[in-house]
């Protein structure tokens, strides 16, 4: 058979030098007999093998990331240095399929190799900006890259020559606690990763924040070893003791208005939050950062106020509004609803809002948006829930196409209703029969409305009523079961009380403009059921 019909396997048979061949993740494929008279290894049984197995622990990264000179185990124990530049073989995909070369022992020429090596090594150190440094016990830097000297002042020499010298620059306020996990990582029983920051005293007296990304090493026979990398961090640290100085000032104002504290960055949609914002929503205890922002408001807002909350702050965000401010009712941790203001404003870059930042208030403690004694919102937040049932009707109402099924679900009425015969009874039975008179007159109109409806006291013993998606019919209806309602007596520390309610309507078929205009037309509809007795009047 002529030597040019001969398959490539038995070429690579009769070569001298050894042929290795592996597989993507380092399973050897393919050895030559070359294989068994170098190394003493047979080849049957390296086969299926992983050619990492044979080389010495220290070398496997070496290989791993390229460097063809490494030390293999031969069969009698014995390392050696060899050569081994590796082929890669790629698929369709440019994806790694196989690896393929030569091995070569190379231990006569070992130290011109490693010396090119040290020498790239060296450069690319260069390149790094930080000290890569190596440690031993007992003996101290075994290694130290020359930006030792250009971060902190020190030549390498100068730091090398004394086995105490990282321990005695380090700071003294962080020393006890570097030491801590110093001497843990000297007298580890295994490998791992592990992070300081500390300050380095320089040479110039300067101190430097110091970042050390580290790894124990632990081999069997030796004493243990870490390698790290020190990075200053100083302009970092500053700027974040910076911002938890100002953080500080800000909480210790905040605390005075009894605030709860949230900040949004809404490229990441991650949503920091105080421990007061989680006290005034009943989550104590839970994270402070949640990585879902919209996902964790959306679960506290009452499922009838979302859109509007959604609709608060998106005006603010297309530019509408300089801030935004919006009530509503949150879901307690007791699993009861408490009624909450929202505020904040958003920072742009570019035109684009990137974060958002505010506060958030219990309005039970807020007097002026919220009655303490009906446990009703009060006029402000009802006029800002109208001004929102204004807009929303008058933009679908605008609208050509679609205009009627959009129309009805916008529709609302605006009720005011007045307690017939409230101040006779503080006269004969007291304030305090008067406000319990409230109170029960509240919890009766709260259960005449439907879920997303509001009720809210205005004052003295006037309420209104927004009843949002309905027509006019069907206001008056629901207007006059509310009478119906308030009309049964009261039964008040063991006095059977009678006040019904005079109740005038306004809705939004009117197509009036503003605020005041509704609560006026209600008013005003309001007198005229008192004045003649109706229980309901309706403003046309």
């Amino acid at each position: 058979m002529s030597a040019t019909s001969t398959p490539p396997a038995h070429l690579l048979h009769l070569l001298p030098e050894a042929v290795v061949q592996t597989d993507a993740l380092w399973t050897i494929t393919y050895l030559n007999p070359a294989w068994h008279r170098l190394t003493g290894h047979a080849v049957a049984a390296a086969l299926g093998q992983s050619l990492l197995e044979f080389v010495h622990p220290d070398d496997t990264g070496t290989l791993r990331s390229g460097m063809p000179v490494f030390r293999l185990r031969f069969a009698d124990g014995d390392y050696r240095w060899m050569r081994l530049q590796l082929q890669p073989e790629l698929d369709a995909a440019d994806r790694v399929v196989s690896r393929q070369g030569v091995l070569i022992e190379v231990t006569e020429v070992t130290e011109q190799i490693l010396v090119e090596v040290r020498q790239r090594f060296l450069r690319l150190l260069e390149t790094i900006d930080g000290v890569v440094w190596e440690a031993e016990l007992g003996v101290g830097n075994t290694f130290l890259s020359p930006q030792v000297e250009r971060l902190f002042g020190y030549t390498v020499e100068e730091w090398r020559s004394d086995p105490g010298f990282w321990r005695a620059h380090v700071h003294p306020d962080d020393l006890a606690e570097a030491l801590v996990i110093d001497d843990a990582a000297y007298n580890a029983t295994h490998s791992y990763p592990y992070e300081m920051s500390y300050r380095l005293i320089a040479k110039s007296g300067q101190v430097v924040w110091v970042r050390d990304l580290c790894r124990v090493v632990v081999e069997p026979g030796r004493p243990n070893r870490m390698i790290g990398l020190m990075i200053d961090v100083t302009r970092q640290k500053q700027t974040e003791l910076e911002l938890l100085r100002s953080d500080n000032r800000y909480s210790l104002a905040t605390r005075g208005s009894n605030d709860g504290i949230w900040d949004w960055d809404l490229r990441t949609d991650a949503l920091h939050v105080s421990e007061r914002f989680h006290e005034i929503v009943g989550l104590r205890g839970a994270r402070l950062v949640h990585d879902g922002g919209w996902e964790f408001l959306e679960r506290l807002i009452d499922p009838d106020d979302r859109e509007r909350v959604q609709a608060a702050y998106r005006q603010h965000l297309s530019g509408n509004s300089p801030n935004f401010s919006v009530d509503f009712r949150a879901l307690h941790g007791s699993g009861r609803l408490v009624w909450v203001n929202w505020r904040g404003v958003a920072q742009f870059e570019g035109g684009v809002a990137v974060r958002m930042a505010g506060s958030l208030s219990d309005l039970a403690e807020r007097g002026s948006s919220y009655d303490a004694l009906t446990n009703l919102p009060g006029r402000p937040l009802f006029r800002e829930r109208l001004a929102h049932a204004i807009a929303l009707h008058a933009q679908h109402t605008s609208n050509e196409e679609g205009a009627p099924a959009r129309q009805r679900s916008t529709m609302f009425a605006v009720l005011l209703l007045d307690l017939d015969r409230f101040k006779a009874v503080n006269d004969t039975h007291g304030h305090h029969v008067g406000d319990q008179l409230l109170q029960q007159a509240a919890r009766r109109l709260e259960s005449c409305v439907r879920t997303g409806d509001l009720v809210a006291r205005m004052s003295g013993d006037e309420f209104n009523v927004l009843l949002e998606s309905i027509d006019a019919g069907e206001a008056a209806a629901r207007a006059r079961r509310i009478a119906a309602a308030l009309a049964v007596p009261y039964e008040i520390d063991g006095h059977t009380v009678k006040s019904g309610a005079s109740i005038g309507m306004v809705s939004s078929e009117t197509g009036l403009a503003t605020i005041d205009d509704y609560l006026r037309a209600a008013d005003t509809a309001m007198y005229r059921a008192k004045s003649r007795a109706l229980g309901v009047s309706v403003f046309l």
